[in-house]
Formats: C-alpha cells, sequence, structure tokens
C-alpha cells in the first residue's frame, strides 16, 4: 500500500516537473494580428516591428540575415525598427521562438472610407465576372479590419483570429472591389507585392473615423461621442431598441395572413385571381395616396418555363428591393436580404422548375418610407443561356401593415469610435498611403466637411508618423434621378467640398469619379475604371516624389 503511494507521488512530481520544464519554454512574447503569416511591409521605408511580452524580457528578432534586440518595457511592450528594404519576399521573420513566413515587402495601402470602399469583388461580378474568375495573385493580399467601435480610448490592438489573405479564388470574393482593381492595376505596372489593409464601415460618417484630440474644433462632435462613453448607457440603448425591434417584428409576423391561412400565400398552388393586378415597378402600392404603407407586401407571377430548363439549376434576378424581402418559387424558398442595397440574386435548385407555368412569389418587408422594386434593375429567370423576363405585371395583396419600425442608435456612426477602434491598432504599421472613399454620409451637413476631412488627415498623419502621408480621395459617383433636383444639387456640392479638401492639403488628390455613377444605386458596379485612376494618381505621385 506504501509503495504504491510513493510510486504515485513519483508520478505527480515528474508531471510536474514536466510542466514546469514545458511553461519554461512556451513563447511569452506575443505579436499582433498584423505581424502574421502572408503580411506585406512596406518597401523604403523604416519598419516597425512590434508586440508584447514580459516585462524586463529580452526579445531577438532576425529578419534577411540580421539580428535585431530589444527589451519589453515594464508594460511589456517592445518593438524594434527595420531599415528601408527594397521590394521582394517571400521572407521568414523570427522573433524568440516565433515564426512568421511568407512576408512580402511592397506596397501597402490602407483602404478606408464606407459602404463603396467595403463593397465586395462579389458585388461587382455582373460586369467583371470573367475577369474575376480568371486571375489569382499571391503577391496581392488583404487584410481586414473588423467592424468594431470603443468609445473610451484608441485602442492598442485588433483581434487575434484575423489574418491576411493571398488574392486566390477562394479569397476573391471579399476583397474590396475598388481596392483589388487598384491593387492589380499597381501590380501590372511595377510587379511589385501589393498589401491591402481595408479599415471601412457602410454608412459611417467622417467624424467616426477622427480622434477626439482631432476634433477638438469641433466640440460638439465631442460632447455627442460624451453620451456614449458609459456601457451602461450603451447596453440599456441596445436593449431597449432590441425589444422594440423584437415587438415590431413578432407583431408583423403573427398578423400576416400569407404566413398563417390554410394555404400560405407562397404556395404553387395558392389561387391569386382575387389579387390587385399592379405593375412591379410602380409605387401605386406602396402608397395610401398621402403617406407609405409599411409592413408586408406580397407580389405573386406566373410564368412559363420551357422544357429544356426542367431538372437544371437556375438563377431569379429581383433586382434590388426597398427594404426586405423573401423570394419563393413553386412554393420553394430560394432566397432574402434583410435590407435595400444588395442585388437579389437566388440560386433555384434544381428540380425546383418545371415545363410550363411556374410561379414566383415575393414577400417584401416595408420599415420605413416608401417601399419599391427598384427600376432598371434585372428582373428575370435565368438558365444557362436563356432568360424569362419578370417585369410587367403581377398580381398583389397588402400583408399586414404596420407603422415605420422603431428607430434604433447605430453607435458605429458616432464621433471618434472608429478611430479608436479601426485606425488606432494599425499606427505602427508603415503604409504607402490612404485610400479614401466616403462622404455620402455627410451630404446633409457638407458645408463643413472639407473641414472635417482636413481635420482627419492631419490627425491621422499624426498617428502614422507620416506628416505627408498621401490621401487619394474618391469624388462621390453621381446618383439620384434627374427628377431629384435637390438631391442631386446636394450631391453636386458634396463633390465641390471634397475637391476643396484636395485643394487645402498638401499631398492629397482628387479622384474623379462623378462619371462612373447609376442613378438608380449608390453603390455602382465599375470599381474597374476607378480603380486605375486610383493607379494612375498613385504612378503620378511615385513619379513627382523622384
Amino acid at each position: 500500500m506504501d509503495s504504491l503511494f510513493f510510486v504515485r507521488l513519483r508520478l505527480g512530481l515528474a508531471a510536474l516537473l514536466c510542466l514546469c520544464a514545458t511553461s519554461m519554454v512556451e513563447a511569452k512574447v506575443k505579436l499582433p494580428a498584423l505581424v502574421s503569416d502572408g503580411m506585406v511591409l512596406q518597401r523604403e521605408q523604416p519598419v516597425k516591428v512590434w508586440g508584447t511580452a514580459d516585462a524586463g524580457e529580452n526579445i531577438q528578432v532576425k529578419f534577411l540575415k540580421r539580428t535585431y534586440t530589444a527589451t519589453a518595457d515594464e508594460n511589456g511592450r517592445w518593438s524594434i525598427t527595420l531599415p528601408a528594404m527594397k521590394p521582394g519576399g517571400p521572407y521568414t521573420l523570427q522573433v524568440n521562438d516565433l515564426e512568421v513566413k511568407d512576408i512580402l515587402v511592397g506596397d501597402v495601402w490602407l483602404c478606408t472610407g464606407q459602404s463603396n470602399m467595403e463593397l465586395p469583388v462579389g458585388r461587382v461580378t455582373d460586369m467583371f465576372k470573367d475577369e474575376i474568375a480568371a486571375y489569382e495573385n499571391p503577391n496581392i493580399r488583404q487584410f481586414s479590419v473588423p467592424n468594431i467601435f470603443d468609445f473610451h480610448a484608441p485602442q492598442e490592438n485588433l483581434p487575434e483570429h484575423i489574418a491576411w489573405k493571398p488574392l486566390t479564388q477562394e479569397n476573391v470574393m471579399g476583397f474590396s472591389a475598388l481596392a483589388y482593381f487598384t491593387a492589380k492595376a499597381q501590380y501590372e505596372k511595377n510587379g511589385v507585392p501589393v498589401g491591402l489593409i481595408k479599415s471601412a464601415w457602410g454608412g459611417t460618417p467622417v467624424e467616426s473615423w477622427i480622434s477626439e484630440e482631432g476634433l477638438k474644433e469641433f466640440p460638439m462632435y465631442i460632447n455627442d461621442k460624451r453620451q456614449y462613453e458609459d456601457d451602461n448607457y450603451l447596453k440599456s440603448v441596445q436593449q431597449t431598441a432590441a425589444i422594440a425591434s423584437s415587438r415590431w417584428n413578432g407583431i408583423l409576423y403573427s398578423g400576416d395572413a400569407g404566413l398563417h391561412e390554410a394555404t400560405p400565400w407562397y404556395a404553387a398552388d395558392y389561387d391569386d385571381k382575387d389579387w390587385k393586378t399592379v405593375n412591379l415597378l410602380s409605387r401605386e402600392w406602396a402608397t395610401n395616396g398621402m403617406r407609405p404603407i409599411n409592413g408586408s407586401h406580397w407580389f405573386r407571377k406566373d410564368v412559363e418555363v420551357p422544357q429544356s430548363w426542367v431538372g437544371k439549376e437556375a438563377v431569379i434576378r429581383m433586382g434590388c428591393i426597398v427594404n426586405a424581402d423573401s423570394v419563393y418559387v413553386n412554393g420553394t424558398f430560394v432566397g432574402t436580404v434583410s435590407y435595400q442595397y444588395p442585388p437579389r440574386i437566388y440560386t433555384i435548385p434544381a428540380g425546383v422548375l418545371k415545363a410550363g407555368k411556374n410561379n414566383v412569389t415575393v414577400r417584401l418587408i416595408s420599415n420605413g418610407g416608401y417601399a419599391e422594386f427598384v427600376p432598371e434593375k434585372p428582373y428575370k429567370i435565368i438558365c444557362g443561356n436563356e432568360e424569362v423576363s419578370l417585369e410587367g405585371d403581377w398580381k398583389y395583396r397588402l400583408g399586414n401593415p404596420m407603422p415605420s419600425a422603431p428607430g434604433s442608435i447605430s453607435f458605429f456612426y458616432k464621433p471618434v469610435c472608429l478611430y479608436n477602434a479601426m485606425i488606432a491598432p494599425l499606427q505602427n504599421y508603415a503604409v504607402s498611403g490612404v485610400i479614401w472613399y466616403q462622404g455620402e454620409a455627410n451630404v446633409g451637413r457638407r458645408n463643413e466637411y472639407a473641414a472635417l476631412l482636413t481635420a482627419m488627415i492631419s490627425d491621422w498623419r499624426r498617428t502614422f508618423h507620416q506628416p505627408e502621408l498621401p490621401f487619394f480621395i474618391v469624388e462621390l459617383a453621381d446618383f439620384l434621378s434627374k427628377d431629384d433636383v435637390y438631391g442631386r444639387k446636394a450631391w453636386a456640392e458634396m463633390r465641390e467640398e471634397q475637391a476643396r479638401a484636395a485643394e487645402m492639403n498638401p499631398n492629397a488628390w482628387l479622384i474623379r469619379n462623378s462619371d462612373l455613377g447609376e442613378w438608380n444605386d449608390i453603390h455602382p458596379l465599375d470599381k474597374k475604371t476607378l480603380g486605375n485612376r486610383v493607379s494612375d494618381a498613385i504612378e503620378k505621385y511615385a513619379a513627382e516624389k523622384k
């Protein structure tokens, strides 16, 4: 009995000693998400590598046959600076016992702004499908900063799970479309690797991207930010908004006869002979004559499909819809989108379509304002090289009328919070310049835009320790119907403010974009021509700098 006890004791001590030995050799050094496999380092500039470790720990960095040393300070922070390098790679960086692989040296661009910068390649395939499908380039890489905000202070770190991604067919659809075409044009011109840091968030105003220090001449915005520094207040507002939204959606659902009758209105065999007939692109169904009708609207259309489509997969295009939709084909649910901007492109599974009459049903949800099917967009079913139009008359019935959905505060639209969370953590990373596509959210306050953008440019130059950091400012694209005289005037004046900002700041250029717009889409597809223009401006700047 005693011998068994001592055997167990010895085994326990051995395990403990093994655990201690393992912990002694474990890497104490931590690297930020940006300093990771596949990263692109800025050429021809000193480049900082940084991280954390135990206070006082010695750090040894090996790169390109040279060794650099540092010691973690009392807060555990350390950094070293690599000398300016020529383009090249792939290389490996050794930091104590950590290894960072597949590093390139080239040009790094901070691609930022709102949704037209965020817009992914997958959204422009209508115009560039074949070109995108035929192109891969491991020398072009993107690092996508997640959409996060913080009202307290500039943050030092990003979430650890983010990774640099090479331009492959597996990754390409998530690349910023504008950044993709800019990088592609750049690489074709000079063969230099390109790193794209995408830090963008749809709908955000310029003041969200400026630090509190940068906004010191705009006290109203600082005071606005002050309201949201209390986490308990933020949580209570979010909870209240969530409850209000849940109640609105619950009432919408429970009162929608189209979902609850014995035969649902999306069923293939539902009898819609008593429904009103409307033109899909009219807006008569969306109003009571004086104000919009919010809630659920139902549309049904029968179309003829040829025998050759039977058993095949097809695609249904329902243009763009304000606001949300669910689409059914022959009673089968094929897709949904919850807000107005994305194109509705849904796959109809093989076996759903039949020869002869087929039914398409759309349940449209209007949250506020006037609902509509956006004109001059594709409305059709496509199978191979054949298509059937869905334009013209549809059967219509109101499902459940509702008041406008309750509003909520989009905290990420508020001052400073995106600078703190999505720009400040990048400040140690050397970049070649900034590509800025933003302004739609500030049209209503355009009189102050040039001053705000100038404040942001100065702010970021201070943040990145680059007093001459170049900014390529993308002009707003043309938008809105010719009948919207006031709206078009406002957008034209906003473009003038963007031009004024470019003139007010050295090393800032306005990239022409107004001619590439689409009147019915705030997200025009032609990001290729725009990317080529950004690339041309970059090349011109580089030539002038030599």
